[in-house]
């Protein structure tokens, strides 16, 4: 660099520590990633978590970058859901102690939960709030179930002989785990044959010849530490038999009737299985080729079929025959159970049925009411009532069901509740309604019915405000939109000789009006500024606070002059209330908002040529040259010179600058040779700056036999040194210029002595 620039760049230094201008860098969090377990010997970083009871230790490795955190900050390490997420994440590990170490390792347990193919964990920290980037997704299964799995028909238990079971073609056999408390929660790996399917239950319906195992679904990292995998069952296929029922007497039974169901194929030895609605209802049992359907027992209705079994057979199952009650139908009470009754009133009960031609019979207190034989009943009596229903003609005339009771009571008083009627709160709603929610009866002894339905009606009303009537208000619901009418809020129910005051409902209603606050700027450049935040409403005679971050300033200005950045608001009492203004936010100035379109504020470009620059972030821009000449006001300054620039921006009030240098691009390609004799002369291999001036790209070297010679990013063009030693002429070295993401440039270096 030329003496010029040298001087250029130090009153450039000088200009910007004059400015009062830092440049401060923030913690950058590192994603976590796996690390050995310390306690293990010759141990390496695991790539999927297979955790149990017996084992649930594990270490990721996490890493940040200074300026250092604050004292009371807390690392803390969470864990996403199976599916990466981090919606609801979990916290695995905190730890307040490495607030000054800037690599170490978390000692976590997987949660017993845990089961999945998709987590990823990610590191927080508390002060300042940052969040690291996630991981990548690991297996992670918390292994509860460690024992070998058991297979059966159904899930029965019954392991068949030999583990063998021969279906008929077209026939399907079911296969469950039988040994695994609640199978359902689990996901499962099946296999025919040794190769995978796609069901992941704890059942399988199979009809295709095979032998078929299972396993818990641990993921493919851990199931097979698990060992869970099942004893087999092997399927095989055979000519069917032509299992069937006979055709049964009858398919409709009354009560008390029964009908015995047979099987076409009998007396040859074979096992019976009996289902009904698809569920077995008997153990396979030899010769049992007939089953006894009983309409006594409550729910006899379904579907009924047969399996056969046995040496030299297939596993069949027949069609099903349906069996239905003749005799069934249904009775409804048309009314609410309890029903309160005053005096001098009546009330309809009524019943309705599915019967085709019912009789009735009504009862009260037990006692059949003479005449009473119709669907419906008036009565006007306390007393507990239901109706007697029978079946007057078809195959099941004696069937009878009685309806369930209905209760009829005097009350002694009656409880009057009210409510909000929409979702209310004080001092937040400015209107409100209030209304009779519910009614209760209440019994001489002290039992409540709700008869809102029946009698909110029948009664009148009266409210009271404060326990003084409320003119004109005289409906079961009353409504509010006004302050002035803010109270205590009860009313007075009546029907006949009853009298009946309800809870009370307190009213503070908010005020219908804005309070607006102003500012004169929303940022403060530096301690000595101030902005003022101001009302254009009127506090004389008022109750008011201002407020800093919820935090009351406890002053009584009618404005406020703020120096600290923050959120501001205020706050007047009105009839109780708080009526509060929008929030006025104050913020530091944040130089990070200003931003050039440079890469390191360094700008390379050809010679004779030009590069445009672009800023963004502010209102207005002021580009200056390293001789402090005015070249741009517009948010963009081309530039044709080498040099040091600065650009001064302007955010709100404040002012930020930022420079930036350019210089022009090497116009020489990398040399293949030099002559390393001392002379002064193309003694080292030197490089474009393109190549020397990015702190992303690395340049290594090697010798003839593939070992690095160096490595370095930002090359100081100062290889070789003079003290080093070539013991061959024209010995020749490779280099490879690369990023992080690519190889930029390779080649060889050839040196002559």
């Amino acid at each position: 660099m030329n003496p010029n620039k040298k001087n250029n760049l130090l009153i450039f230094v000088l200009t910007f520590m004059m400015l009062g201008i830092n440049f401060i860098s923030a913690q950058t969090l590192n994603k976590p990633t796996p690390a050995d377990n310390p306690n293990i010997a010759g141990n390496s970083p695991w790539t999927a978590v297979c955790a149990s009871a017996d084992f649930n230790e594990y270490y990721v490795k996490f890493s940040w970058s200074p300026p250092l955190v604050n004292s009371d900050n807390t690392f803390i390490l969470e864990l996403s859901d199976a599916n990466g997420s981090f919606a609801s994440p979990t916290q695995l590990v905190s730890d307040n102690t490495k607030n000054t170490t800037f690599n170490f390792d978390f000692k976590f347990e997987l949660p017993t939960i845990a089961r999945g193919d998709g987590y990823k964990m990610r590191v927080r920290s508390t002060s300042p709030a940052k969040t690291s980037p996630v991981s990548d997704a690991f297996e992670m299964y918390y292994i509860d179930f460690k024992s070998s799995l058991l297979i059966s028909p159904n899930g029965n238990g019954n392991i068949p002989p030999g583990g063998t079971i021969e279906l008929c073609d077209g026939n399907s056999a079911t296969l469950a785990v039988h040994n695994v408390p609640n199978p359902e929660t689990y996901q499962y790996n099946w296999y025919r044959s040794g190769s995978p399917l796609a069901e992941k239950s704890h059942s399988i319906t199979i009809s295709q010849a095979g032998i078929y195992m299972v396993e818990v679904d641990y993921g493919t990292v851990c199931s097979g530490s698990a060992n869970t995998l099942s004893n087999y069952i092997e399927i095989t296929t055979g000519a069917s038999l032509g299992i069937a029922l006979n055709a049964p007497s009858k398919t409709a039974l009354c009560s008390g009737e029964t009908e015995v169901l047979e099987a076409n194929i009998m007396g040859q030895g074979l096992s019976y299985t009996w289902f009904k609605n698809g569920t077995a209802i008997t153990a396979p049992i030899v010769d049992a080729y007939t089953y006894t359907v009983d309409a006594a027992i409550v729910g006899f209705e379904g579907d009924y079929a047969v399996e056969i079994d046995g040496d030299g057979t297939c596993l069949e199952r027949s069609a099903s025959i349906t069996m239905t009650n003749a005799g069934d139908f249904t009775v409804t009470r048309d009314n609410e159970p309890n029903i309160v009754i005053l005096p001098n009133q009546t009330k309809t009960l009524t019943v309705s049925t599915s019967a085709p031609s019912p009789a009735y019979q009504w009862y009260k207190d037990n006692t059949a009411i003479v005449g009473e034989t119709n669907s419906t009943l008036t009565a006007n009596t306390i007393g507990v009532y239901y109706a007697e229903v029978t079946l007057s003609g078809g195959a099941c005339t004696s069937a009878t069901k009685n309806t369930e009771t209905t209760t009829l009571v005097n009350p002694d008083s009656f409880e009057i509740i009210t409510d909000y009627t929409t979702e209310y709160t004080d001092c937040v709603n400015t209107s409100v309604a209030l209304e009779v929610s519910k009614i209760n009866a209440v019994l001489s002894d002290g039992s409540k019915t709700d008869v809102t339905a029946d009698l909110k009606s029948n009664f009148s009303y009266q409210w009271t405000k404060d326990g003084a009537n409320v003119p004109s208000a005289n409906g079961s619901s009353i409504s509010l939109t006004n302050t002035n009418e803010n109270g205590e809020y009860k009313v007075l129910a009546t029907l006949d000789s009853f009298n009946s005051s309800s809870n009370a409902l307190t009213v503070r209603l908010l005020t219908n009006e804005t309070l607006t606050v102003s500012a004169s700027g929303s940022v403060i450049c530096n301690s000595n500024e101030s902005i003022d935040i101001f009302t254009t409403t009127v506090l004389t005679g008022e109750s008011y606070d201002w407020f800093r971050d919820g935090v009351n300033l406890n002053t009584a200005s009618e404005s406020l002059s703020a120096t600290t950045p923050g959120t501001y608001q205020l706050i007047i009492q009105k009839n109780g209330c708080d009526l509060k203004s929008n929030e006025i936010i104050i913020s530091p100035l944040d130089a990070s908002l200003i931003a050039l379109s440079t890469t390191n504020n360094e700008v390379v470009f050809p010679e004779g040529g030009s590069k445009i620059i672009s800023a963004s972030g502010a209102i207005s821009y002021k580009w200056y040259d390293q001789n402090n000449v005015l070249i741009s006001d517009t948010d963009t300054v081309s530039i044709t010179q080498e040099g040091s620039y600065l650009v001064t921006a302007t955010i709100n009030n404040c002012e930020v600058s930022k420079s930036f240098t350019a210089s022009f691009q090497d116009t020489f390609g990398i040399p293949n040779v030099i002559t390393a004799n001392g002379d002064g002369f193309n003694d080292q291999w030197v490089i474009p700056n393109t190549y020397t001036k990015d702190p992303n790209i690395s340049v290594i070297i090697y010798n003839d036999k593939g070992e690095e010679v160096i490595s370095q990013k930002q090359y100081q063009n100062n290889w070789p040194e003079a003290t080093m030693k070539f013991p061959k002429q024209n010995m020749v070295f490779y280099y490879t210029i690369k990023n992080a993401k690519e190889t930029l440039k390779k080649g060889t270096i050839t040196v002559i002595r």
